[in-house]
């Protein structure tokens, strides 16, 4: 240099701590994974963690590469939380859900065939055609929640909108009172509790007691329906034939209870967050906010990169059935994989300058927020309708939109779902 000194790299006097120092369960550490994602991509791209045994997979293209591979790397969740998750669950919790219905894999934990048949029941709750004549009632339910407190000029959105917009239609869709949202929440955070990676023991306990509070009133709206069904959701499911080796017959109290579990929960967990995220990320760009104000098309593509840069499902188990290599890694028969889709749509060698939020950015949809292969979420179609309807017109009706002093993200201590806690805003409402 010319001034005679040496150059030194601040980061060699500050080196980063190696990848196993690191716990990827920790509470804190879900709150900002990606700078450690790009680690792993860069460094170890399947990486075994020797803290948890649990084998990361990171890359955009190995993340569907194991997707593409059903038959050696099992969706059964449930196998792979008793096999090794962090949250193993103990006598006192298995003897509270053991009050409650048998468990049993459907859609999202079962592999084919079973899978396949649960799966074709349950997309009879978001066929093409039903979803896309929801539009108008999307509106109506999305000015109706917004005529609550457009008059206040402030409100916490994620409570008092994206909460609940999706799930008044998952509701209305199962053919529940609305009058019991509050319990279904309740229930709802039960089932994220117990799938949270990060849950203390009583939490898990109390996570299990409202799971079977849940089961049961479920059992009594399906009987309910079995007597008198009505143009519902769950009416549908009930009076399904279920074909198991060409003999057709109707699903059990478990079978449904799980099938509308997961209709219930991720027919509004996830696409809540993305709402909430998706006025964050706008109002924290504003030359991103008036490109959407100004070109309504855009709608849509600012959806998708909402999606994959949120990532709201941000990891996912897998179960190695038999002795395989993933990018040239090898692993074992019995090992559990976390599938890291918050890595994956951040990977530059797939979305360029990964780390900028662009609603122009244009292969935003190949994003993997919805996984992919034969388990895409069902309700993709359902959230994609519901944001880019109240998108606008939250535009239009909360003019001057903007976050409240000191606002900023946090997300709720989750290993597969990064969860949005909430966003308070201010604006001229109408």
């Amino acid at each position: 240099m010319a001034d005679g000194h040496t150059a030194v790299d601040a980061g060699a006097l500050n080196p980063a701590p190696p990848l196993s120092a690191i716990n990827f369960f920790d509470p804190e550490f879900l709150q900002d994974p990606y700078p450690a994602y790009k680690r792993l991509r860069d460094e170890a791209p399947v990486y075994r963690d020797p803290n948890s045994g649990i084998v990361f997979v990171s890359t955009y293209d190995l993340v569907m590469e194991v997707n593409r591979q059903p038959g050696v790397f099992s969706n059964r969740f449930s196998e792979a939380l008793r096999a090794g998750s962090p949250e193993r669950m103990d006598p006192e919790e298995l003897a509270i859900l053991s009050a409650g219905v048998p468990p049993v894999d459907t859609m999202l934990t079962a592999d084919p065939p079973e899978h396949t048949r649960y799966r074709k029941l349950g997309m009879k709750a978001f066929t093409y055609k039903r979803v896309e004549q929801m539009g108008a009632y999307v509106a109506e339910v999305t000015n109706a929640l917004i005529d609550r407190f457009a008059p206040r000029g402030s409100c916490e959105l994620k409570a008092e909108f994206a909460n609940l917009l999706p799930m008044t239609v998952i509701a209305d869709a199962l053919g529940v009172p609305r009058e019991d949202m509050d319990r279904f929440f309740h229930w709802s955070e039960g089932f994220i509790i117990q799938l949270s990676g990060v849950a203390t023991r009583d939490q898990r306990l109390d996570a299990a007691r409202r799971i079977v509070d849940y089961q049961r009133y479920f059992v009594e709206k399906i009987e309910e329906k079995r007597a008198h069904p009505t143009d519902d959701v769950i009416s549908d499911l009930v009076h399904a034939d279920l074909a198991e080796e060409d003999d057709p017959r109707k699903m059990t109290h478990s079978e449904l209870i799980s099938i509308i579990q997961q209709l219930l929960v991720a027919g509004n967990e996830t696409t809540a967050h993305a709402l909430t995220a998706g006025i964050y990320y706008l109002l924290t760009h504003p030359e991103q906010m008036a490109a959407v104000r100004e070109d309504s098309s855009l709608i849509p593509n600012f959806v998708e990169e909402t999606l994959r840069f949120l990532s709201p499902t941000n990891n996912m188990w897998r179960l190695v059935k038999s002795d395989a290599e993933i990018g040239g890694f090898p692993v074992r028969a019995g090992e559990v994989l976390l599938l890291r889709y918050g890595s994956a749509n951040r990977d530059a060698a797939h979305f360029e300058d990964p780390d900028r939020f662009d609603v122009r950015r244009e292969n935003a949809r190949s994003h993997l927020a919805f996984g992919v292969g034969i388990h895409t979420c069902i309700g993709a179609q359902l959230a994609r309708k519901e944001m880019t309807i109240a998108f606008p017109i939250l535009f239009d009706r909360l003019q001057n939109l903007r976050l409240k002093a000191g606002a900023t993200l946090r997300y709720s201590p989750n290993v597969l779902l990064r969860g949005v806690l909430e966003l308070p805003v201010a604006f001229d409402g109408r």
